[in-house]
């Protein structure tokens, strides 16, 4: 069984990238913002864009991430979850970011798929080592590519817990969603059957609820 964690929104209290722009960048990055929320630019030209944008050196930018407020329910879930499953952290969001928060909050050193940041002079930049130029919604990370790649190698159901805009295409796919915000939405209007969560405590206890991993069929309700 493979659990396929989101980070901001889901793992992180808040949207972390939202967090950074807001301190560090300049307003300009809500109108592009708004234009990728609009359809007119991908995911990646957003990301990048917006990234370019955040001026701040690499002492300042480290103890920001450092501070990110994750999901204290997050560790008793994992503890859970650790002895029948693997864990991987799957985000269209920032690598070095969602590392240097986990171990700020002393998380386990779990596997994180996230679009990669460059620390430049002043400043930042983006490469996207997970892009999968056919990946409906433009996002620099494919979460359906990683997840096939992911279940392959660890077998048995995909689970995903998310809340947003790039989880809407791995939704479809994955045997066992949990939603909130956006994500919900996105699955009441396509049909996917979802659990509703609003923390890590909520998972768990869903969790607990299931028939052993080796018998647990798709779409558990």
């Amino acid at each position: 069984m493979l659990f396929v964690v989101d980070f901001d929104g889901t793992l992180s209290v808040n949207d972390s990238v939202d967090a950074l722009l807001n301190q560090f960048a300049d307003p300009e990055w809500r109108l592009i913002e708004n234009d990728w929320l609009d359809g007119k630019i991908t995911a990646v030209d957003c990301m990048r864009r917006q990234i370019n944008l955040v001026r701040a050196d690499h002492i300042r930018l480290t103890t920001f991430f450092r501070g990110i407020q994750l999901d204290a329910s997050f560790l008793p879930f994992w503890q859970h979850v650790r002895h029948f499953a693997e864990v991987a952290i799957v985000s269209d969001g920032l690598d070095h970011a969602i590392a240097v928060a986990m171990r700020g909050a002393s998380l386990p050193a779990l596997p994180v798929f996230a679009n990669k940041l460059h620390f430049v002079p002043q400043g930042l930049d983006l490469s996207f080592p997970h892009l999968v130029g056919e990946c409906p919604p433009g996002n620099g990370v494919c979460k359906c590519a990683v997840s096939r790649e992911l279940a392959d190698q660890t077998g048995g159901p995909v689970v995903l817990i998310g809340d947003g805009k790039s989880d809407f295409c791995l939704a479809g796919k994955a045997d066992v969603v949990f939603a909130k915000h956006s994500l919900a939405r996105h699955c009441d209007q396509a049909g996917i059957k979802y659990h509703s969560f609003q923390s890590f405590s909520d998972v768990l206890a869903i969790v607990k609820r299931w028939p052993a991993p080796a018998t647990l069929s798709a779409r558990t309700e």
